[in-house]
Formats: structure tokens, sequence, C-alpha cells
């Protein structure tokens, strides 16, 4: 209910009074569900439309993110204080959302973040998120300068701007600190570090926490959605489930009663690093502890051995968690650990965590969500070259890897690939079984697999 009987603002209070809106008859169409199911799915917090009026107000197409929805993925961008511009930033925006990035999270920390920031907005179809506190920082000559004041005061700014969410950190407590003393990698989140470094020098509890009522009052004013930050996720299997790690779980799960009473969106940041057999575990005690907000989990990564490909490494824990309940995945790209990920990194990123929202949806048993794996398959046994592209989630490299070796337009309706070739293809077989010497191929592509020609157009 809104508070003190006032007019309802934010999608979570509409919903509680029944009321279905625009946002949520759109998310309707999307997911191919009832108004009315989004609606109540709101109202109970566990599902969030991130939609800030003023975004919503320009060229936002609004989402849903929750168990009755279809997995998300995010991809986050942003310049660093050594490289990157606005041009590459938008650049990025719409390489991400071009391969079906369904978020996509501003975290710049150099250069011009504000014009940053605005541009990106004004451009996105969908929600953006951020980190503030990364920009409070840039703002001072030491982490210790800023005061409680800065951090709330840029927090308002960013939700001024139109952010459709922001983590926040405010579940890393100072009694927390000394449980990471023997881990491994210690505190790996760079929001939860700067919250430590100000908590540790001046003595004191963390600002966001103290002042969470004030922040939640400028959410409900723009309806900002609130992703609480796990500021103590472990960044290695080694710290993995960890008493830091749910000492602070546990008080995002009482920020979550106190944002629903505020009238205030929540989703919940999940781990870094997490052995496979742990996943699970993890997804039911957030889930218990954080009243059934939607989980938004960074991979997991699964391992720690694979610089360089940590969009697979994370994307195989991104799929486990998914399939078990989380309901947004941040993507990890190949750059992971290693540097600013360019163009190609976030298409990596992308490409590999729509498969794993992909094939989570497919085993939680979503309505319609194996439709396009049967039809691509059917194309397949039927060599629908054409049609295999056009189902792919990366139709511009499927072609290209199948025209490598067989480029001639006339392949395009040949009963083979270049790994079978014409004599080896089981589905050709298959296709052809009983008939008496079937003529599978014709004689003109046989020739030019034998003259070797089979790579032109």
């Amino acid at each position: 209910m809104a508070r003190n009987g006032s007019k309802p603002s934010t999608q979570i209070e509409y919903a509680r009074r029944g009321i279905i809106t625009d946002a949520m008859r759109r998310v309707a169409e999307r997911e191919e569900l009832p108004p009315e199911a989004i609606r109540d799915e709101v109202a109970r917090g566990r599902m969030v439309i991130p939609a800030n009026v003023n975004h919503l107000a320009g060229r936002l197409d609004p989402m849903g993110v929750g168990k009755a929805c279809t997995v998300k993925i995010n991809a986050n961008i942003g310049n660093s204080a050594v490289t990157s511009d606005i041009d590459k930033e938008l650049e990025k925006l719409h390489t991400a959302v071009h391969y079906g990035a369904d978020t996509v999270m501003d975290l710049s920390t150099g250069g011009d973040i504000d014009r940053i920031r605005q541009a990106i907005i004004d451009a996105s179809t969908v929600p953006i998120g951020t980190v503030p506190v990364y920009q409070a920082v840039t703002q001072v000559k030491r982490i210790e300068d800023l005061t409680p004041d800065d951090f709330v005061a840029m927090i308002e700014h960013q939700a001024q701007q139109g952010t459709d969410y922001q983590t926040i950190h405010a579940g890393i407590l100072l009694e927390y600190l000394p449980l990471t003393t023997n881990r491994v990698t210690g505190i790996v989140s760079r929001g939860g570090s700067i919250l430590a470094q100000w908590m540790f020098y001046h003595h004191k509890q963390n600002p966001l926490y103290e002042r969470f009522d004030d922040i939640c009052d400028i959410f409900r004013r723009y309806d900002v959605t609130f992703s609480l930050g796990d500021s103590l996720r472990p960044g290695c299997l080694a710290d993995a489930s960890d008493e830091a790690q749910f000492a602070e779980l546990r008080t995002l799960g009482e920020l979550t009663v106190k944002a629903w009473e505020h009238g205030c969106q929540v989703m919940i940041e999940g781990p870094g690093h997490v052995p496979m057999d742990q996943l699970e575990m993890n997804v039911r005690k957030q889930q218990e502890w954080c009243h059934e907000a939607p989980f938004y989990t960074l991979g997991p990564l699964v391992t720690d051995i694979a610089p360089g490909y940590d969009h697979i490494t994370s994307a195989i824990g991104a799929a486990m968690v998914g399939w078990y309940g989380a309901s947004l995945l941040c993507y990890v790209t190949p750059k992971e650990h290693l540097g600013l990920p360019d163009l190609d990194d976030v298409k990596q990123g992308v490409i590999a965590y729509k498969i794993a929202a992909h094939a989570a949806d497919v085993a939680r048993g979503h309505p319609g969500a194996r439709q396009r794996d049967d039809e691509l398959s059917r194309a397949r046994y039927e060599f629908d070259w054409e049609k295999q592209f056009a189902l792919s989630l990366d139709p511009e490299t499927a072609r290209k890897m199948h025209d490598e070796t067989l480029g001639h337009d006339v392949f395009k309706h040949a009963e083979f690939c270049s790994m079978c070739g014409p004599k080896f293809c089981s589905m050709q077989i298959s296709r052809h079984l009983g008939e008496e010497r079937p003529q599978r191929i014709h004689s003109e592509e046989m020739a030019l697999t034998k003259d070797g020609s089979g790579k032109g157009t």
C-alpha cells in the first residue's frame, strides 16, 4: 500500500492497489502472460519492472524480471579512467541490445560520466542500471573524504537522470568486515571495498545502511528499483558460501522488507564465484532469506582457471542458477579480470548468456521456450540452411561459418555440410533410408566439391 494513503507512484504500489499499469500490460504482452498475473507477481515482490518515471517518459520499453518471466540477461558497459568515450559506449549499448541484452548497466568510472550516462539513457529502450558509489568516489581525492550526504546526493542525482535500477551496497556492515580477513581474495566488489574502506577509516556504520530510509524515499519518488548489492560476494571458489557472504545476505533480506514497506521494488544481487555443487543451495537460501525477491547473479563462475574464457566458465553457472530460480543473469565477458571489454567482448558475453538464459527457460519448462529449438531442429533435418541461419542466436556467425568452406549459393540447398560431406551425413542417410541408391545431391554440387570451388558465391 502507498504510504500514509498517498497516491501510488511505483509499479509495486499500483499493483498492491489492484491497478494494472501500461507498463504491466506491456510486460504481459512480451511475456505472453495475463496482465493480472503480472500485477499479482509485482504486488507480491516476486517480479520487478525497472522503469524510472523519467526513462519511461522517453524510449524505455518496459520489461519484467522475476520467476514468472523468461530468464533475462544484463550487459555491463561503461568507460574507465583509462579508456573509452561516449561514442564507443553507445556502440556497446547498441551491440548488447542487438544481440539480446534485456538490461544494461553503465559502470563508467572516468571521463564525463554524466554526459555518458545521459546519452546511454536517452538512447536506450532497455532499463539502465548504475552503481552510484562509483561516481561519488570520482568527486573526491580519497574515499574517506565522502560524507553520508555525498552518497545519498549521488543516488538522487542518478535517479533524476533516469536510471531504472541502482546497485545499493547497504548490506555490508561494519561488524562483517572481520569475517573477510581469512579470505583468499578479500572483498572483490568494487562498491563493497569502497564502503569497507570508508567504514574502516571512520569506524562508523555503513552510511547506505543508516540512510536506507532516505534512499527509499528517493527511489519511491522516481520508481527506481533497488538492486541490493552483494558487497561480500566470493571472488574465488575458495571463498564461496562463507560466513561473510551469508551474513550480508541475511541483511539484504531485512532491507528487502523495509524497501517494500516504503513502496519500492527490489531485486537481490548474487555471488560471483561458486562451485557447481553449491549453486542450488545458494539460490535456495536467497529465495528463502530474501522472501522470493528476484535474484540477479553475476555468473557465477564455476572455476577460476580460465582467464580469457570466463564468459564460458560463468555461463555454465548462469545456466544452472537460472534453472534453480535466478531471474536476471549478469554477463561476464572474455575480458573479465583482464581489461575493459570492447565491442567483440560485449557480443561474446551477450551470446554466451543468451544461451544460458534460454537453456534455463527450457529446463524450467517455461511455456513456449523450446519452440525455437524445435523449429531449428526441423530446419536442420530438412537441410533448410536459410531457416537455420535465421533461427540462430547469431545468424551472421552461423552463415559465415557455413560459407567458409561451402559458400556457393548452390550449397544453400545441399544435404550436407563440410563436416561430413556428401557421403557421411547421418541426417541425409536417415532421410533416405530404404531408397535404392538415392540421388542425394545434384551433380553440380558434387562437381563443386571436387574442384575445390565451393567457397565461391
